[in-house]
Protein backbone atom coordinates (compact mmCIF):
# COMPACT_ATOMS: atom_id res chain seq x y z
CA UNK A 1 0.00 0.00 0.00
CA UNK A 2 1.42 3.42 -0.99
CA UNK A 3 1.41 6.50 1.22
CA UNK A 4 -1.73 7.85 -0.45
CA UNK A 5 -3.83 4.68 -0.52
CA UNK A 6 -5.09 5.02 3.02
CA UNK A 7 -7.25 2.51 4.88
CA UNK A 8 -9.09 0.11 2.60
CA UNK A 9 -11.84 -2.39 3.28
CA UNK A 10 -14.14 -4.65 1.33
CA UNK A 11 -16.92 -3.85 3.80
CA UNK A 12 -19.55 -1.53 2.31
CA UNK A 13 -20.49 -0.09 5.71
CA UNK A 14 -18.67 1.73 8.50
CA UNK A 15 -18.95 0.15 11.92
CA UNK A 16 -21.14 2.21 14.30
CA UNK A 17 -19.51 3.35 17.56
CA UNK A 18 -20.71 5.15 20.66
CA UNK A 19 -19.62 8.42 19.06
CA UNK A 20 -21.30 7.84 15.69
CA UNK A 21 -24.72 6.63 16.87
CA UNK A 22 -26.96 9.71 17.24
CA UNK A 23 -28.92 10.20 20.42
CA UNK A 24 -31.87 11.60 18.44
CA UNK A 25 -33.51 10.53 15.17
CA UNK A 26 -31.44 7.37 14.88
CA UNK A 27 -33.44 6.26 11.86
CA UNK A 28 -31.83 9.09 9.90
CA UNK A 29 -28.31 7.75 10.48
CA UNK A 30 -26.48 5.87 7.74
CA UNK A 31 -23.18 4.02 7.83
CA UNK A 32 -23.24 3.10 4.16
CA UNK A 33 -19.83 3.80 2.67
CA UNK A 34 -21.20 4.92 -0.72
CA UNK A 35 -23.64 7.33 0.95
CA UNK A 36 -20.87 8.86 3.06
CA UNK A 37 -18.57 9.22 0.06
CA UNK A 38 -21.30 10.85 -2.04
CA UNK A 39 -22.02 13.47 0.64
CA UNK A 40 -18.32 14.21 1.08
CA UNK A 41 -17.64 14.40 -2.65
CA UNK A 42 -20.39 16.96 -3.22
CA UNK A 43 -18.84 19.50 -0.88
CA UNK A 44 -15.51 21.20 -0.35
CA UNK A 45 -15.87 23.11 2.94
CA UNK A 46 -15.74 21.25 6.24
CA UNK A 47 -15.70 22.30 9.88
CA UNK A 48 -12.79 20.92 11.86
CA UNK A 49 -13.18 20.74 15.62
CA UNK A 50 -10.44 20.16 18.19
CA UNK A 51 -9.48 21.21 21.71
CA UNK A 52 -6.88 23.91 22.31
CA UNK A 53 -5.80 24.88 25.84
CA UNK A 54 -8.83 23.11 27.24
CA UNK A 55 -11.35 24.94 25.07
CA UNK A 56 -13.13 23.75 21.91
CA UNK A 57 -12.20 25.32 18.57
CA UNK A 58 -14.08 24.83 15.28
CA UNK A 59 -12.58 26.10 12.03
CA UNK A 60 -14.03 26.13 8.49
CA UNK A 61 -11.53 24.95 5.88
CA UNK A 62 -11.14 23.10 2.59
CA UNK A 63 -10.90 19.32 2.37
CA UNK A 64 -10.37 16.66 -0.27
CA UNK A 65 -10.94 12.91 -0.33
CA UNK A 66 -8.69 10.16 -1.68
CA UNK A 67 -10.21 6.75 -1.02
CA UNK A 68 -10.68 6.31 2.71
CA UNK A 69 -8.75 9.41 3.69
CA UNK A 70 -9.66 13.06 4.04
CA UNK A 71 -7.04 15.75 3.60
CA UNK A 72 -7.58 19.10 5.31
CA UNK A 73 -5.83 22.23 4.06
CA UNK A 74 -4.02 24.82 6.11
CA UNK A 75 -0.93 26.97 6.29
CA UNK A 76 2.09 25.97 8.34
CA UNK A 77 1.03 28.65 10.86
CA UNK A 78 -2.59 27.52 11.26
CA UNK A 79 -3.68 26.35 14.70
CA UNK A 80 -4.47 22.67 14.01
CA UNK A 81 -1.35 22.24 11.90
CA UNK A 82 0.84 23.73 14.64
CA UNK A 83 -0.79 21.47 17.20
CA UNK A 84 -0.37 18.36 15.05
CA UNK A 85 3.29 19.22 14.46
CA UNK A 86 3.84 19.96 18.15
CA UNK A 87 2.29 16.65 19.16
CA UNK A 88 4.64 14.85 16.80
CA UNK A 89 7.69 16.78 18.01
CA UNK A 90 6.84 16.04 21.65
CA UNK A 91 6.94 12.29 21.06
CA UNK A 92 10.25 10.63 20.37
CA UNK A 93 8.71 7.48 18.89
CA UNK A 94 5.36 7.51 17.13
CA UNK A 95 3.30 10.45 15.92
CA UNK A 96 0.36 10.71 18.39
CA UNK A 97 -1.64 12.99 16.10
CA UNK A 98 -4.39 15.45 17.01
CA UNK A 99 -7.87 14.22 18.10
CA UNK A 100 -10.44 15.94 15.90
CA UNK A 101 -14.05 15.88 14.79
CA UNK A 102 -14.81 16.88 11.20
CA UNK A 103 -18.25 17.67 9.79
CA UNK A 104 -19.68 18.34 6.32
CA UNK A 105 -23.29 19.47 5.79
CA UNK A 106 -25.53 20.17 2.78
CA UNK A 107 -28.85 21.95 3.28
CA UNK A 108 -31.42 20.72 0.72
CA UNK A 109 -34.62 22.37 1.90
CA UNK A 110 -36.39 24.55 4.45
CA UNK A 111 -39.15 22.51 6.06
CA UNK A 112 -42.02 24.78 7.10
CA UNK A 113 -44.60 23.23 9.40
CA UNK A 114 -47.86 24.59 10.74
CA UNK A 115 -46.34 24.73 14.22
CA UNK A 116 -43.05 26.43 15.06
CA UNK A 117 -41.94 23.32 16.94
CA UNK A 118 -41.95 21.10 13.83
CA UNK A 119 -39.99 23.44 11.54
CA UNK A 120 -36.87 21.70 10.30
CA UNK A 121 -34.33 21.36 7.49
CA UNK A 122 -33.82 18.72 4.87
CA UNK A 123 -30.11 18.01 4.96
CA UNK A 124 -27.29 15.53 4.37
CA UNK A 125 -24.39 15.51 6.78
CA UNK A 126 -21.29 13.48 7.65
CA UNK A 127 -19.44 13.41 10.96
CA UNK A 128 -15.93 11.94 11.20
CA UNK A 129 -14.16 11.26 14.49
CA UNK A 130 -10.50 10.36 14.57
CA UNK A 131 -6.90 11.40 14.95
CA UNK A 132 -5.38 13.75 12.38
CA UNK A 133 -1.74 13.51 11.36
CA UNK A 134 0.35 16.03 9.49
CA UNK A 135 1.31 14.90 5.99
CA UNK A 136 5.08 14.90 5.58
CA UNK A 137 5.65 12.45 2.71
CA UNK A 138 6.28 14.57 -0.45
CA UNK A 139 4.36 12.20 -2.74
CA UNK A 140 1.37 12.13 -0.44
CA UNK A 141 1.49 15.91 0.05
CA UNK A 142 1.39 16.60 -3.69
CA UNK A 143 -1.45 14.13 -4.18
CA UNK A 144 -3.34 15.70 -1.28
CA UNK A 145 -2.96 19.21 -2.73
CA UNK A 146 -4.24 17.99 -6.11
CA UNK A 147 -7.21 16.39 -4.33
CA UNK A 148 -7.98 19.65 -2.50
CA UNK A 149 -8.02 21.60 -5.79
CA UNK A 150 -10.11 18.97 -7.59
CA UNK A 151 -12.53 18.77 -4.66
CA UNK A 152 -13.49 22.39 -5.35
CA UNK A 153 -13.57 21.94 -9.13
CA UNK A 154 -12.90 18.50 -10.65
CA UNK A 155 -10.27 18.69 -13.38
CA UNK A 156 -8.70 21.91 -12.17
CA UNK A 157 -5.53 20.39 -10.69
CA UNK A 158 -4.37 19.22 -14.12
CA UNK A 159 -5.03 22.71 -15.53
CA UNK A 160 -2.89 24.70 -13.08
CA UNK A 161 0.78 25.01 -12.19
CA UNK A 162 1.58 22.67 -9.31
CA UNK A 163 3.01 24.07 -6.11
CA UNK A 164 6.75 24.74 -6.20
CA UNK A 165 9.17 24.00 -3.37
CA UNK A 166 8.63 27.37 -1.69
CA UNK A 167 4.85 27.01 -1.79
CA UNK A 168 5.00 23.45 -0.52
CA UNK A 169 7.10 24.65 2.43
CA UNK A 170 4.41 27.22 3.29
CA UNK A 171 1.50 24.80 2.94
CA UNK A 172 0.52 22.15 5.44
CA UNK A 173 -2.03 19.38 5.19
CA UNK A 174 -3.40 17.02 7.81
CA UNK A 175 -4.76 13.56 7.09
CA UNK A 176 -7.79 11.95 8.70
CA UNK A 177 -8.72 8.33 8.01
CA UNK A 178 -12.38 7.50 7.42
CA UNK A 179 -12.93 4.87 10.09
CA UNK A 180 -15.28 6.26 12.74
CA UNK A 181 -17.87 7.81 10.45
CA UNK A 182 -21.62 8.34 10.15
CA UNK A 183 -24.00 10.15 7.84
CA UNK A 184 -27.34 11.65 8.81
CA UNK A 185 -30.06 12.55 6.32
CA UNK A 186 -33.48 14.16 6.51
CA UNK A 187 -35.86 14.21 3.54
CA UNK A 188 -39.58 14.81 3.03
CA UNK A 189 -42.12 17.28 4.28
CA UNK A 190 -43.12 18.59 7.71
CA UNK A 191 -44.31 16.25 10.45
CA UNK A 192 -47.22 18.23 11.83
CA UNK A 193 -49.34 16.95 14.68
CA UNK A 194 -52.78 15.72 13.55
CA UNK A 195 -54.42 18.39 15.65
CA UNK A 196 -52.61 21.10 13.65
CA UNK A 197 -53.51 19.93 10.13
CA UNK A 198 -56.52 22.28 9.86
CA UNK A 199 -54.60 25.39 10.93
CA UNK A 200 -54.60 28.18 8.29
CA UNK A 201 -50.82 28.23 7.84
CA UNK A 202 -48.88 27.29 4.71
CA UNK A 203 -46.81 24.13 5.16
CA UNK A 204 -44.31 22.44 2.89
CA UNK A 205 -40.68 22.50 1.73
CA UNK A 206 -38.68 25.31 0.16
CA UNK A 207 -35.91 23.64 -1.89
CA UNK A 208 -32.38 24.94 -1.35
CA UNK A 209 -29.61 24.24 -3.85
CA UNK A 210 -26.17 25.76 -4.58
CA UNK A 211 -25.96 27.89 -7.70
CA UNK A 212 -22.92 28.38 -9.89
CA UNK A 213 -22.72 31.60 -11.85
CA UNK A 214 -21.12 32.35 -15.21
CA UNK A 215 -17.29 32.29 -14.94
CA UNK A 216 -15.77 35.78 -14.97
CA UNK A 217 -12.31 35.88 -16.57
CA UNK A 218 -9.48 37.64 -14.82
CA UNK A 219 -8.80 41.12 -16.12
CA UNK A 220 -5.26 40.11 -17.10
CA UNK A 221 -6.25 36.83 -18.80
CA UNK A 222 -5.03 36.33 -22.37
CA UNK A 223 -8.25 36.52 -24.46
CA UNK A 224 -7.02 33.65 -26.63
CA UNK A 225 -7.36 31.24 -23.67
CA UNK A 226 -10.71 29.50 -24.05
CA UNK A 227 -12.99 28.51 -21.20
CA UNK A 228 -11.94 24.96 -20.19
CA UNK A 229 -14.40 22.10 -20.57
CA UNK A 230 -14.72 21.53 -16.82
CA UNK A 231 -16.06 25.09 -16.50
CA UNK A 232 -18.42 24.97 -19.47
CA UNK A 233 -19.86 21.80 -17.92
CA UNK A 234 -21.02 23.86 -14.92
Amino acid sequence: MSAIDGHTSTDDRYTPTDRTVPTRSRKRASYDRAVVHAILDEGYVCHLGFVRDGAPVVLPTLYGRIGERLYVHGSTGSRPLRMAAAAKAATATADPGLPVCLTVTHVDGLVLARSAFHHSLNYRSVVVHGTAHQVTDPEELRAALDALVDQVLPGRAADARPADARELAATAVIRLDLEEVSAKIRTGGPHDDPADLDLPHWAGVVPVAPRTGTPVPSADLDPSIALPAYLTAL
